[in-house]
């Protein structure tokens, strides 16, 4: 019953946030902030043994699938800087301020609390991205940055807690550990992205196609877990080969996979960014010596270091590459607006809680880990801290700085060419099948199919004209709207012969079926 009604609430608060201008994750976040105290409300606790390896792996594939595998290969620099580069210093920027800071904490447990925070959440970069319309190159960077960091970040919290609990962890040991990891998750999601693409491509049914691209994420994530590589780096390897070559798949399965993972996506960012919230009462227990002002003090230094350490990493990581004049030239002018909004888009979220928790009750010898309280504290303030700030202010800011809208009539003339090209191969095709007398078919069908290639090539290149000045709709605009009003009128006709007994119930599921693939032809959304 709680994780029902954790689904149901998470997902209602998500829908009305969709109608009003806060943004979603933050409304989530506040939403699970109020509720945590209503009496009766049982302790969701984060157990990382359910968020890593039930949650993270599907909301990572999810967002490597959307992402371009070309982009992320032109961007592989910056990419690489933050995702590794800019979570080792920051793991050792914010551990060692929070050993000054906090009187009696242990630089090892500083640095495992450095480690925790270090990344920025792959949920809430993906999100606020896709809201506030960031220009392409720093949309890339940033969900790059966000689908490879966690591995780094979990590895670095691998060696601070060996440090911190004494297994004698060395640096020397803590990079080979991590060269073990990276090379590990992605040799093994190279090992696996062949045979699962083929086994997708071979399978007939849209059906199992589905349920397989369901448990594709868990499959990589636990075989790279289990030879103790980075079961991170293995998902979004996989998830980017086959986004890359989705194309190949049945377009039933395309259809299908893609209203599934976005129900997959809406209900776990939901549930996951609501979870956050409900940790409030969790992380305030055993607080003890820190309640009060004092820990506020050491939350709001923590914040500070965290957003002021990812511009002191992201502008000489940006500007001193570009003293070659080979990048300059391969890269082009680079405005100051491009880092500061990177650099300001570092928010924390549900994957450093749930490390966070992982930390061990004791050390060897029985003895507490040392001010483990005080970090899940210090953690889920800075998580709040990062969306709350820059998740709401990022949407204006983006509007302040005033970057380059997208020229959207070039976009459609590059739609509308690569249309013609395409339609110029399929008609010579047609006119091939049907020169052979195999696939005679009556002038009636054989114009049809004439005129459907027609009506797709014709379709884009009507955008770029004049529109409608009565409605304001282009000729494509109202020639869709007219299609769906026949079809309606048709389902219409179909249900009342059904309720007329005149046809049964597996006979209109056929005819509105029918329809339905009509309708997405004829009504395809522009994105």
């Amino acid at each position: 019953m709680p994780l029902l009604l954790l689904v149901a609430g998470s997902a209602a608060v998500a829908a009305a946030g969709r109608r009003v201008p806060v943004p979603v994750p933050l409304l989530l976040v506040a939403a699970g902030l109020a509720v945590s105290y209503v009496p009766g409300v049982p302790d969701y606790t984060l157990d990382p043994h359910i968020v890593l390896p039930l949650l993270l792996p599907p909301l990572l594939y999810t967002a490597a699938t959307d992402s371009s595998y070309l982009d992320l290969r032109a961007q592989a620099r910056p990419v690489a800087l933050l995702s590794v580069g800019y979570v080792l210093f920051a793991t050792f920027v914010v551990g060692c301020a929070a050993y000054l800071i906090v009187p009696g904490l242990p630089l090892t447990a500083a640095l495992v609390l450095g480690a925790v925070v270090a990344p920025p959440d792959a949920v809430a970069a993906t999100a606020v991205a896709r809201r506030v319309g960031l220009p392409s190159r720093i949309t890339t960077i940033l969900q790059g940055e966000s689908l490879v960091n966690d591995a780094t970040a979990i590895t670095a919290f691998k060696v601070a807690l060996a440090a911190a609990v004494g297994e004698g962890a060395t640096w020397a040991g803590g990079i080979g550990e991590f060269l073990i990891a990276a090379v590990g998750g992605v040799g093994v999601g190279l090992v696996l992205m062949v045979p699962l693409h083929w086994l997708r491509t071979h399978l007939t049914e849209a059906l199992l196609q589905n349920t397989l691209s369901l448990l594709i994420p868990f499959v990589a994530y636990a075989v790279a877990e289990q030879v103790q590589a980075s079961g991170v780096l293995a998902v979004v390897v996989v998830a980017l080969y086959l986004g890359h070559r989705a194309w190949e798949v049945d377009f039933a399965t395309r259809l299908q996979e893609e209203a599934v993972w976005k129900m997959v996506a809406f209900v776990l960012e939901s549930a996951v960014f609501a979870l956050i919230g409900l940790q409030l009462p969790v992380v305030l227990k055993g607080l003890g010596e820190y309640e009060g002002a004092d820990a506020a003090w050491y939350a709001l230094a923590v914040f500070l270091v965290v957003a002021v350490a990812r511009f002191v990493w992201v502008y000489p990581a940006t500007y001193l590459p570009r003293l070659s004049a080979r990048v300059r030239a391969r890269e082009g002018e680079l405005s100051w607006k491009g880092p500061f909004v990177i650099g300001w888009a570092g928010m924390r979220g549900v994957v450093s809680l749930a490390i966070a928790f992982s930390i061990p009750l004791t050390v060897h010898g029985g003895e507490p880990f040392p001010e483990r309280n005080l970090i899940l504290f210090l953690t889920f303030t800075t998580v709040i801290g990062t969306l709350v700030v820059q998740g709401v202010s990022l949407p204006p800011l983006i509007r302040l700085l005033k970057f380059p809208a997208h020229d959207v009539q070039a976009e459609t003339l590059a739609e509308a060419n690569a249309q013609a090209q395409a339609s110029r191969v399929a008609e010579l095709r047609l006119d091939d099948l049907l020169a052979d007398e195999r696939n005679a078919l009556p002038a009636p069908l054989a114009d049809r199919l004439r005129m459907v290639l027609e009506r797709r090539r014709n379709a884009v290149w009507e955008r770029l004209g004049q529109v409608n000045p009565v409605t304001g709709e282009t000729v494509d605009d109202t020639y869709r709207r007219l299609s769906r009003e026949m079809i309606s009128a048709e389902r219409e006709v179909f249900v009342r012969l059904r309720d007329g007994r005149y046809i049964d119930d597996e006979m209109l599921r056929t005819l509105l079926r029918r329809l339905d693939l009509e309708e997405a032809a004829a009504y395809r959304e522009a994105t």
